[in-house]
């Protein structure tokens, strides 16, 4: 029976989702293998805000729809637009997914008077390895792309090889990165006073991105007096998105929620 009740909300929100309307616009003019692109969910009555969402996936694929478009109908709800990036596979190459997400931010600002949307309340929110890219916007952004604030879910962090998610660290990186190139993208090594305020969401027994990502980062924020919470649920795993199988979700949305007030 909880199955059948599971099968019947998931079959209601790509319902939801379906009779929603949505834009979906090409990142670049030049064409590409991967075909990038951001999908744009606009609220009925917007307050300002939008939200970048970066899904996971170990850099390897995307979970387009649990950490990215299922999201649309409970942020749209709130006010909140929500612009889900399709970003390319890197493959070895480093620079591919921080080159989209900075497309995707200035791409939002550029639309921010058509869209309703203020240009200083973009946001941008990422999964595992999408919370890696999202941890990576928020540390390595320049005047035109910096997020106004993050929203980490279960985010791969670090490229320390003693903690990082191996396969999001050799998709990214490659197998034999030097130390440099790690250092550059263990996220937690390159906080400073202007990285954007955070929220952190997790569960404890996750066993595919381990807890010290998360933490470390969190004490990086608060060492140099970045606004930030840490949220550590005793169970869930990983990869749990919007899922409702996820006992603690009530509680999540209802944290973020509460701090989406904060944004203003």
């Amino acid at each position: 029976m909880k199955k059948l009740i599971l099968s019947l909300v998931a079959l209601l929100t790509a319902f939801n989702l379906f009779s929603q309307q949505y834009q979906e616009i090409a990142l670049w003019s030049q064409k590409y293998e991967d075909n990038p692109v951001i999908k744009v969910f606009l609220p009925e009555k917007p307050n300002g805000k939008a939200i970048i969402a970066c899904p996971g996936g170990g850099y390897r694929r995307l979970s387009m729809e649990k950490e990215g478009t299922y999201f649309a109908p409970w942020l749209n709800e709130q006010g909140i637009a929500l612009i889900v990036l399709k970003y390319r596979m890197p493959k070895g190459n480093h620079e591919i997914p921080l080159s989209d997400a900075k497309q995707a931010i200035r791409m939002v600002r550029q639309n921010a008077e058509k869209w309703n949307i203020a240009p200083d309340k973009v946001g941008v929110m990422g999964f595992s390895a999408g919370g890696h890219l999202a941890s990576t916007l928020a540390t390595h952004f320049d005047a035109e792309t910096r997020p106004d604030f993050q929203i980490l879910f279960y985010p791969v962090i670090t490229m320390d090889s003693t903690y990082t998610h191996k396969g999001s660290r050799e998709n990214l990186l490659g197998g034999n990165p030097s130390e440099e190139l790690v250092q550059l993208y263990s996220n937690e090594s390159q906080v400073t006073p202007e990285t954007p305020k955070a929220i952190i969401l997790l569960s404890d027994d996750d066993k595919t991105v381990s807890s010290p990502n998360s933490v470390n980062y969190y004490l990086a924020l608060k060492k140099n007096g970045v606004s930030s919470e840490l949220h550590i649920y005793p169970t869930g795993r990983h990869g749990w998105g919007f899922s409702d199988d996820f006992i603690y979700k009530s509680q999540w949305m209802a944290t973020l929620e509460k701090w989406f007030e904060l944004i203003n």
